[in-house]
């Protein structure tokens, strides 16, 4: 790609080392711990599903008895493979048993070690063996259907009621969205179980269930082949359910997932240990499915000014992009995120939308980037909203980005309806049409605003990262660095659901993961 902001490539490379130092610091934190999401996420894959009599997920209910026999820091799967081989029963037969109180999961005899990994490699080897059909599924779908042109159309639906998501999911993808996503019920992230079933109550959106997925999965394969598109699927994998629902996403063949311990940590205050070790095992069940994750980057401009912080924002990209490259996801996958949210009343803000969405195009050349609309500064002025939104869109389309989330001109009023989306979506596609080209024929001033103001947010983005290697990544968490928000390593929810690896752990996913995406062999212990 020829550069049209002259970015210096010696302070690029700074910036990536850097990122790469801190990335190296956390992985080498993470790989010694896991946690009690990343269990259930392997009980998932395991096949087991449901609830006991009180509606509690099974995964939780055998992850809890493991953990009270003081055996979870080996991993669920030593214990609950052993007893599966014992007791002769499948996996979801176990689980039930266990819930049911008729098997004590501490009180069986041990199987061997050698024959618990043997069967243990069996079952993850069918585990994976299903994500990989339905990574095969999608790209059959997208070798006979139109699979859209960048930037991909990306819109909401939020009704709480899964059965009428799909009725607006399809009036959606019929307008012309290329990507649906199903926002989720608020305060889900912060359950430390994954609800069950079909549900039709939710409170600003739809709870994030494998049985959810499925039933969007099976209504938008069925408008795409009435269409001859694919039409993508998109959820959220974050919160402190992140692998577990990575995992349902993999299993359903979603297309797109939000999947950030950043945004978990910074708005959500979950804990930032807990967070990162489920952040690297899910994106590792993402890079295997063929998933593109979203990362939340555009949040840090709600509570901070998107032009004071900018650089923030490209920081954390950079980090990003080093995380996921630890776990085997490709720059193909990476959708790190930006958004368009200066104040649109100061002057030239359009050109400084302009540089920073340039430079992140010009930097992660490989990224589908996902650009997000104007929404701090929509005042429910729908007639000034709708000019925020087309000039969002021009950047989006004359800087290439990949998923371009729709603005909605009635953002500040109400979750969008049927023809707020049908608004929204011809604006694009309007704007998107006209000027597909555009970016072609012009260039930018060497010594203009655009050039010096992408100059000066990377030099930021360099100063603070290289201030980050030298503080420590918890340490500037703690100091507010990113969206003026201060998080500690010890606080936020979810850290009593950490624990140090033994010697002798087992995961036989993130075993065969890392085979099938050519990472080093897992770190089984702490000792190790």
């Amino acid at each position: 790609m020829k550069s049209k902001l002259n970015l210096s490539p010696e302070m690029v490379d700074r910036a990536r080392t850097a990122a790469a130092a801190i990335a190296d610091a956390v992985t080498d934190f993470i790989s010694k711990r896991t946690t009690v999401s990343v269990e259930r996420t392997v009980l998932r894959l395991f096949g087991v599903d449901g609830v006991d009599a009180d509606g509690v997920p099974l995964p939780n209910v055998v992850v809890d008895a493991v953990s009270a026999a003081g055996l979870l820091a080996g991993g669920v799967s030593r214990p609950f493979v052993s007893a599966m081989i014992t007791t002769d029963l499948t996996a979801q037969e176990l689980a039930e048993a266990i819930a049911q109180g008729s098997i004590d999961i501490a009180a069986l005899p041990k199987t061997s070690d050698a024959e618990v990994e043997e069967r243990a490699r069996v079952l993850a080897k069918a585990g994976i063996e299903h994500i990989g059909r339905n990574r095969a599924q999608r790209d059959d779908y997208l070798r006979r259907l139109d699979g859209g042109q960048a930037p991909l159309l990306y819109v909401i639906v939020a009704t709480g009621n899964i059965y009428e998501d799909v009725v607006q999911a399809r009036a959606a993808a019929r307008q012309g969205a290329d990507i649906i996503a199903v926002i989720r019920s608020t305060g889900q992230s912060l359950l430390d179980y994954v609800p069950y079933g079909a549900t039709t109550e939710g409170f600003g959106g739809t709870y994030a269930t494998q049985e959810n997925f499925r039933i969007m999965r099976e209504g938008l394969d069925e408008v795409g082949e009435e269409l001859g598109r694919y039409i993508r699927l998109c959820n959220y994998c974050s919160g402190l359910c992140m692998p577990e629902i990575a995992a349902m996403g993999a299993l359903e063949r979603l297309d797109v997932m939000l999947n950030d311990a950043l945004y978990g940590i910074l708005f959500r205050d979950i804990n930032p240990q807990r967070t990162l070790v489920d952040q690297a095992f899910s994106r590792m069940v993402n890079a295997y499915a063929g998933v593109i994750i979203n990362t939340g980057e555009d949040n840090y401009l709600t509570t901070a000014d998107a032009v004071e912080a900018a650089h923030t924002v490209l920081a954390s990209q950079f980090i990003n992009e080093q995380f996921a490259l630890r776990v085997g996801l490709p720059e193909e996958q990476m959708g790190l995120g930006h958004a368009f949210e200066m104040n649109p009343m100061i002057e030239d803000g359009f050109l400084m939308e302009l540089a920073q969405a340039q430079m992140a195009r010009e930097i992660f050349p490989r990224a589908p980037l996902k650009y997000m609309p104007p929404t701090k500064h929509m005042t429910g002025n729908i007639f000034r909203g709708h000019v925020q939104d087309t000039l969002f869109n021009m950047v989006g389309v004359m800087t290439g980005q990949g998923i371009q989330l729709l603005g909605m001109m009635t953002e500040q009023i109400h979750t969008p309806l049927i023809q707020d989306r049908h608004l929204s979506i011809e604006n694009a596609k309007y704007v998107f049409n006209n000027a597909r080209h555009l970016s072609d024929e012009i260039e930018f001033a060497a010594e203009g605003r655009i050039v010096q103001r992408a100059k000066t947010v990377l030099e930021e983005a360099v100063e603070l990262l290289e201030h980050i290697v030298d503080t420590g990544f918890f340490e500037a968490l703690s100091a507010g660095v990113f969206a003026d928000v201060k998080r500690s390593v010890d606080g936020g929810k979810g850290m009593s659901g950490v624990f140090l690896r033994s010697d002798d752990y087992l995961n036989p996913f993130e075993i065969a993961l890392r085979e099938e995406l050519g990472l080093e062999p897992v770190r089984v212990g702490v000792a190790k």
